[in-house]
């Protein structure tokens, strides 16, 4: 007998690619949890009656516990471009451990699929960042799940202010034919093009394919047919478009609370 499904679970929420994504799900029909750092529930703002959330603490194994379960993927969108060894906050702390961990909730839960939100090598991108996301990739993939890896470019919201080379890289990235080169992959991109694309990705059914760059989730792009990602309901109620719920202000991810011991 199949067990229900309550759809797919995002890790991050209340920051500013976590709560994308969930209202890009949202708005494909998809059901959708987030998990939400303690102390940072305030952050999810008018999108929290439409969403099913709870708290936990990506760098806790033990806040982390059972919520994966009966959920069929799990997106981790927890990370950060910048380090702070000063306080504890390395690189591998920041983008692997967190990633370690939650690989082993979906073990744990019983959650075969996990999409982690990568970082794609680029000029302008710190080579320790991009080491710690190689490490939870290669984990991810070595404890067995199906793993589905987006090696995302820098993000940025419509309206934010942005160097003219940014910006200039942008426009050349999305149009053919320095689209279709490496400058497709690296190219700086709107985050909810992205949170478009990673939802489609999520709510497809797993592919062979394990590695994602952007141009792989722009609109037009080939995905998987759909698979069945039933919900079994939400808490709080339908309030419009998600979208009009997101602060575009908010960090990329979360950090820890507390230093490392």
């Amino acid at each position: 007998m199949a067990r229900p499904s309550r759809g797919i679970l995002v890790t991050g929420g209340g920051s500013f690619l976590g709560d994308n994504i969930a209202a890009a799900l949202r708005a494909q029909g998809a059901g959708v949890s987030l998990l939400v750092r303690p102390g940072a529930e305030d952050k999810l703002g008018s999108l929290a009656p439409q969403i099913r959330w709870s708290t936990a603490d990506v760098w806790s194994p033990a806040s982390l516990r059972g919520k994966a379960r009966f959920h069929s993927v799990v997106i981790h969108t927890v990370g950060s471009l910048r380090a702070d060894p000063a306080q504890g906050l390395s690189f591998h702390r920041l983008n692997f451990i967190s990633a370690r961990n939650v690989a082993n909730m979906c073990v744990s839960d019983g959650v075969k699929r996990m999409i982690l939100i990568s970082g794609v090598s680029a000029p302008w991108i710190s080579r320790g960042y991009i080491r710690a996301k190689r490490e939870a990739e290669a984990y991810i993939s070595r404890v067995g799940l199906q793993a589905a890896i987006v090696r995302a470019p820098l993000l940025y919201a419509p309206g934010q202010r942005r160097p003219l080379f940014y910006r200039t890289m942008s426009l050349l990235g999305a149009a053919p034919p320095l689209s279709w080169t490496i400058l497709g992959r690296i190219a700086p991109m709107p985050v909810a093009e992205l949170a478009l694309g990673v939802a489609r990705l999520a709510i497809a059914a797993a592919d062979a394919k394990q590695i994602y760059y952007a141009r792989d989730l722009r609109p037009g792009a080939m995905l998987p047919a759909t698979g069945a990602i039933e919900d079994i309901g939400l808490g709080g109620g339908d309030a419009g478009n998600p979208y009009d719920a997101l602060d575009e202000d908010l960090p990329f991810g979360w950090t820890p609370r507390d230093e490392p011991p």
